[in-house]
């Protein structure tokens, strides 16, 4: 199975290779806050092997949607949530959609408090305790 860097990679540049840009105009890829480091250090590999430039931005995958679809240009979208990009192709936006990588739920505790992967759920759905999540305007990504 071909990592996630390795996949992101192939398609920048495959972007390259296929988009009629001139040499001078960088790849735009908006992408999820939550790709931010790897994407990073992706861009940065890519970068150095084809001397071409990525212009990078990262946000909430709604709002990166939105722009794309009110005309923001953009080479690659990599979004957090498969309906995004498949609402963009489905109204004539975007090339075909490709799932390259997929997340794993995590929870965060503080210290001292007893929580395993097997106690977790137990843990959230105790009244004392106060559960914090991502909010749509938020991402852990742009912190």
């Amino acid at each position: 199975m071909m990592s996630t860097d390795r996949i992101v990679a192939i398609a920048l540049a495959v972007t390259v290779m296929t988009a009629p840009a001139s040499a001078d105009e960088p790849v735009r890829l908006l992408a999820a806050g939550s790709l931010r480091s790897a994407l990073t250090e992706v861009t940065s590999a890519f970068e150095a092997a084809t001397g071409v430039r990525v212009q990078p931005k990262y946000g909430p995958s709604g709002a990166l949607k939105d722009e794309i679809a009110g005309g923001v240009p953009a080479e690659v979208f990599a979004s957090a949530n498969m309906e995004h990009p498949q609402a963009l192709a489905k109204a004539g936006r975007s090339g075909p959609v490709v799932l390259f990588a997929r997340n794993r739920l995590c929870a965060l505790v503080r210290p001292g408090l007893d929580a395993e992967s097997s106690t977790v759920v137990e843990r959230m759905l105790d009244p004392k305790v106060k559960l914090g999540t991502s909010t749509p305007r938020s991402s852990p990504g742009r912190r």
